[in-house]
């Protein structure tokens, strides 16, 4: 059984609840642990972040736990002083799918979509969809119910969906990315397209990577419809990244088929290389992502439209082992969000946040993970709630040992 590894990447093995001290950081914000995983039915190793349902509900997934070790889907909910989590899911392996690295996505009639990396047929991974349960919920914990939607068979097809959060478009169709495969398959960017009136979906490959290789991130929309990505290798080859530091790509729709446009390939110098996490807009309709380059440097990057062109960037350098993982996030103010896994095993990792200051960036420090029991090596984007309050996990850490749900607060 395949099994996807990088780095400090583990492989390791209802509801339950609550929340641990508060801890404040020196930045006058408040971290709170949310829930640390058991490690058992509840699940481990959550690689993803958080998705923010109705009501300020927590949903994702955890890679995995559950009783059969390939990972869950879960629900964190406030209840009084603390928060109550309830396993939604438990994947099974096989034809059902196994360890969902990617989070949760809310699609249209109010489903959860989301990916495993493994599972399906030939364990290529599979795309499945959950509903709420029928009628009212009477326990803690009510099961959704759970189906494939589509199962990828390698080579041609597409394999291994890694942190590839889904998308959809207005017509209700789901987009994603597939990380390619040993049959000469660089990764794919596929659409899934409802047929029928039985749950039947059709893929379509938009486009399969020639020069570009391993989009391990998702897609993102812009507001005319095309999607914008990064793969983590192929492009420039430079001393540091003999298998090419990675790009920025966009698609376009064109009359049947796509065609896809290389905007940025990384030098792995001031620049950086290996972008892991996808990328994400503010409303002029700049790019903001990240990269992830062991021992050398992790950036934080912006490509600025410019005519029809696009002007790169570095808005920030960490100094660490490892780097920032998932896609940046921004608030309304123009501030950019996000954490950074740091194998270090003093300092284990952070949250940063990037604030417009003077033509540059200043960055702040909202925690510092490795500190008692606040978790460690966070791995997924973060989100932002109304209030501002920020969400994420750690991969590890918490007070079991197997990552947790934190919570920051201005």
């Amino acid at each position: 059984m395949c099994r996807f590894t990088y780095g400090l990447l583990l492989s390791t093995t209802t509801a339950f609840a609550l929340t641990v001290a508060a801890i404040p950081s020196a930045q006058a914000q408040t971290y709170t642990n949310l829930y640390s995983f058991n490690g058992q039915n509840g699940g481990k190793l959550p690689y993803a972040g958080v998705t923010i349902g109705p009501g300020g509900v927590l949903y994702g997934t955890t890679s995995e736990g559950g009783h059969s070790d390939y990972g869950v889907v879960y629900r964190l909910a406030h209840r009084g002083s603390g928060w109550i989590l309830s396993t939604l899911y438990e994947f099974k392996g096989g034809s059902d799918g196994a360890f969902p690295y990617s989070g949760i996505t809310f699609g249209p009639g109010g489903y959860m979509y989301g990916n495993t990396y493994s599972g399906g047929d030939g364990n290529y991974g599979t795309v499945f969809r959950m509903s709420a349960p029928p009628g009212p919920c009477l326990s803690i914990s009510c099961p959704w119910p759970e189906t494939v939607i589509y199962r990828f068979k390698g080579g041609s097809d597409g394999a291994y969906p890694l942190f590839s959060d889904v998308v959809f478009d207005q017509a209700g169709n789901l987009y994603g990315t597939t990380t390619g495969d040993s049959n000469g398959n660089a990764g794919t960017v596929f659409k899934l397209t409802p047929t029928g009136g039985g749950g039947e979906w059709t893929e379509t490959i938009l486009y399969s990577f020639t020069h570009g290789e391993s989009p391990y991130a998702g897609v993102t929309f812009d507001k005319a419809g095309n999607l914008y990505g990064t793969t983590a290798n192929g492009g420039y080859m430079g001393s540091g990244c003999p298998g090419g530091c990675g790009m920025v790509y966009e698609l376009t729709a064109a009359g049947s088929g796509w065609n896809e446009q290389t905007l940025y390939e990384f030098q792995g110098g001031a620049d950086g290389a290996y972008p892991f996490g996808g990328v994400s807009f503010d409303p002029s309709g700049n790019l903001y992502g990240v990269t992830s380059f062991d021992g050398a440097i992790s950036t934080v990057w912006e490509l600025q439209r410019s005519g029809s062109g696009w002007t790169f960037s570095t808005l920030y350098t960490f100094d660490v082992y490892g780097g920032p993982q998932g896609k940046p996030t921004l608030d309304a103010a123009g501030n950019v969000y996000g954490s950074v896994f740091d194998e270090d095993q003093q300092d284990s990792g952070l949250v940063y946040k990037l604030t417009p200051s003077g033509g540059g960036w200043t960055e702040t420090n909202l925690v510092v993970f490795g500190q008692g029991n606040n978790g460690r090596f966070p791995y997924g984007s973060v989100v932002l709630n109304a209030s501002g309050n920020v969400y994420g996990t750690t991969l590890m850490g918490g007070s079991q040992g197997n990552g947790n749900v934190w919570e920051i607060t201005p």
